[in-house]
């Protein structure tokens, strides 16, 4: 017998896994105990996320 997990159960699992670790990930770049090579991962992947935002801010639908 398989137990089936409605979609929404799925999706707000998941979103409470992610959550959970974003907040870690967070916690750990507050207290500095991030290795050098992920916090410019982080800072690269937060400049292309924010030139995004500004590209798509700046446009009119």
């Amino acid at each position: 017998m398989s137990i089936v997990v409605p979609r929404e159960q799925a999706f707000r699992n998941a979103r409470r896994v992610l959550d959970a670790a974003r907040a870690r990930r967070d916690r750990d770049r507050a207290l500095g105990l991030l290795p050098p090579e992920v916090e410019r991962i982080l800072c690269r992947l937060e400049a292309e996320q924010n030139a995004r935002l500004a590209d798509t801010q700046g446009t009119v639908d």
